[in-house]
């Protein structure tokens, strides 16, 4: 995993809104940002990748993905996969003016995406921790930037957003390290969000993370939404685990070989 982060923080305060729709990666609206990242680190890719390895078509990514998106194993004992497990390829999580995530078009730079959810179930006074790992391929490393650059304009922008009806996320802070800065080398450019998670079912605030990488034309996420008795330790040494086995899946995916 990539080193912690330094925080720009972003306050925000309390609930509302309406709609249905769940952050459960990074959506897509236009923001002013640099092919160099959205930490403006210009290091080179930390990827010794072999061109023709690396996917140009939309069954290539679907292929690659299934290489090296997170399984439940990937964050430890205890995790189970969430019915539905997968959700579709052809959908795009957008915050919209009103802070409310909406579902959207992928759009053409985008080859693939998949979202997995994942659930450590409720047992020994502890709520269910409610877990996605999400991996997407763009068709260029330039549009994989854009959306780590996206990605904190929307924080800043919302520091309190809905992910779906009764559900929210709020008190957000985020920032970027680039690879070099503050020891961070795992990959391009890293991405924190934490803050507090409340909805109906169960109550809060909890804790809620979010960690994004980007390599080359990849990003991937894990993302943690908190229940009762469980600490931030804890879900960020699950989070963790799962964005560190993905990081190395990516590597032996892509890599050139010998």
């Amino acid at each position: 995993m990539a080193a912690p982060l330094l925080l720009a923080t972003a306050c925000g305060g309390g609930d509302g809104g309406d709609g249905d729709a769940a952050k459960e990666r990074p959506g897509a609206s236009k923001a002013t940002a640099t092919a160099k990242g959205s930490s403006g680190a210009t290091a080179g890719p930390v990827v010794d990748a072999d061109p023709a390895r690396l996917p140009t078509t939309r069954k290539a990514a679907l292929d690659l993905i299934g290489k090296v998106i997170a399984d439940p194993e990937s964050f430890g004992p205890g995790v189970v996969a969430r019915t539905p497990y997968e959700s579709g390829p052809d959908s795009w999580p957008v915050l919209d003016r009103n802070c409310v995530w909406q579902q959207g078009d992928p759009g053409r730079g985008i080859l693939a995406t998949l979202t997995r959810s994942f659930e450590v179930p409720a047992a020994k006074g502890k709520g269910p921790l409610r877990l996605a790992a999400i991996m997407t391929v763009h068709r260029t490393d330039d549009g994989a930037r854009w959306e780590m650059a996206e990605s904190i304009e929307e924080t800043m922008r919302c520091p309190t957003q809905q992910l779906r009806q009764g559900e929210f996320i709020g008190g957000l802070g985020a920032g970027a390290l680039g690879r070099g800065e503050a020891n961070q080398v795992n990959s391009e450019d890293s991405l924190m969000e934490s803050g507090e998670y409340r909805s109906n079912e169960l109550g809060g605030p909890h804790p809620y993370f979010w960690e994004q990488d980007q390599i080359l034309r990849f990003t991937f996420a894990v993302t943690a939404k908190g229940a009762k008795g469980w600490t931030d330790e804890e879900i960020t040494d699950l989070s963790a685990q799962a964005q560190s086995t993905m990081l190395i899946r990516l590597h032996q995916a892509v890599g050139k070989k010998g």
